[in-house]
């Protein structure tokens, strides 16, 4: 893999790029739908392409495991060939979902052990097997093995659990280094930067994780529950001392602001489940601002769903006949609202792109930052 830094912004950190993986060519900055068990939900393969114009998907090794099992995948071919996607992939390990399980997973030294959110039957994730399962996984990009730390951890609890993440990092490498990706093309494994929202804790990480000298880097444990204003504090420290030459993903965030910002301070790669679970629960976000479809303010409103007609359901649908099927509880407004906001937040990052490029980027961030925080 290969990154190509091609312009930066002038008076800010917001950088545009390629990657060039063996499975094709992602312009930076890059929203990544999550396709968690193999597929974005409601979104068929071809309109990812040739509509929301995805360059990259995320999957989830956590998920991926549980079902339909590294057996499967296996004999498909990888995951490539069993979704049909074709185009790069990335799979997050697990630590984000490990974590979210609460009381029915047990943390140690050699790694988590945990029951199945599915039938409760237990299961040990070691840096080693996650490295595995994503061999066999077979995405292009594939995840260190961490600890995503509370937000509002203390400080105690934040340092002791990046020394967890830190030991694991190094027997993902080892394990990563001692195998071979199985379906004929080249892997490249990204250490993921814990720390909470303690700046020396951050700068202690970005500096460990550099030592590795990776093809990227990961910003984790960001956008769980600690204030935005941190979470934009953290991203500067880490990327103060993170290479320029490779590209940086900041995992789980966001909202279209939270992107905008985040490319602003020099961050080139996002994912984010907001898309597809907020369209399916009726909020759009568009060009001109938020939109709570189920408002009885739309049910005569037979404009398109956004006027610069960034998706083709936005010419083909209106607000009307949207509202109409979400209120009606109708699969086809779900998907419609999905397909809608992922294409908005690709339009987002491709307009940032063409921003940075033509040195306009500050002014056309800060006029999009007032409009994407109102409410239509």
């Amino acid at each position: 893999m290969k990154f190509e830094l091609i312009a930066t912004s002038s008076g800010s950190k917001a950088r545009a790029g390629t990657l060039n993986t063996s499975h094709g060519q992602i312009h930076t900055p890059i929203f990544m739908p999550v396709g968690t068990a193999g597929s974005v939900k409601g979104i068929h393969t071809r309109l990812l392409r040739e509509d929301v114009q995805a360059q990259i998907i995320l999957g989830n090794t956590y998920h991926l495991y549980l079902r339909p099992g590294v057996d499967v995948i296996e004999e498909a071919g990888g995951l490539h060939k069993f979704n049909g996607w074709g185009l790069p992939i990335l799979t997050d390990s697990g630590g984000f979902q490990v974590f979210s399980l609460g009381d029915i997973r047990k943390l140690t030294d050699e790694g988590v052990r945990f029951q199945s959110h599915i039938d409760g039957s237990y299961h040990l994730f070691t840096p080693e097997k996650v490295i595995d399962i994503q061999r066999s996984v077979g995405a292009d990009i594939i995840m260190a093995f961490d600890e995503c730390t509370p937000g509002d951890a203390d400080f105690d609890y934040a340092k002791k659990s990046l020394e967890l993440t830190q030991r694991w990092l190094g027997r993902c490498f080892g394990q990563f280094n001692a195998t071979e990706g199985k379906y004929g093309y080249p892997q490249s494994l990204f250490p993921i930067v814990q720390g909470s929202t303690y700046p020396a804790l951050r700068e202690q990480a970005a500096n460990h994780v550099k030592s590795f000298d990776a093809d990227g880097y990961a910003i984790g444990g960001l956008s769980v529950g600690e204030p935005e204003h941190l979470m934009y504090e953290m991203v500067e420290v880490v990327n103060a001392v993170l290479p320029e030459d490779k590209p940086r993903y900041l995992m789980g965030v966001g909202t279209p602001v939270n992107i905008l910002e985040a490319i602003d301070r020099g961050v080139d790669m996002f994912d984010c489940v907001m898309p597809t679970r907020n369209g399916r629960n009726g909020m759009l976000f568009t060009s001109e601002g938020i939109i709570n479809i189920r408002n009885k303010k739309w049910q005569n409103d037979h404009s398109e769903i956004d006027k610069n007609g960034i998706s083709f359901v936005d010419r083909e649908y209106s607000k009307a006949y949207l509202r109409h099927l979400v209120i009606s509880n109708e699969m086809l407004g779900a998907q419609i609202a999905s397909q809608h906001n992922l294409a908005f937040y690709l339009w987002l990052v491709n307009t940032a792109r063409e921003n940075i490029l033509n040195g306009s980027f500050n002014t056309w961030k800060e006029e999009m930052v007032r409009k994407l925080n109102q409410r239509l």
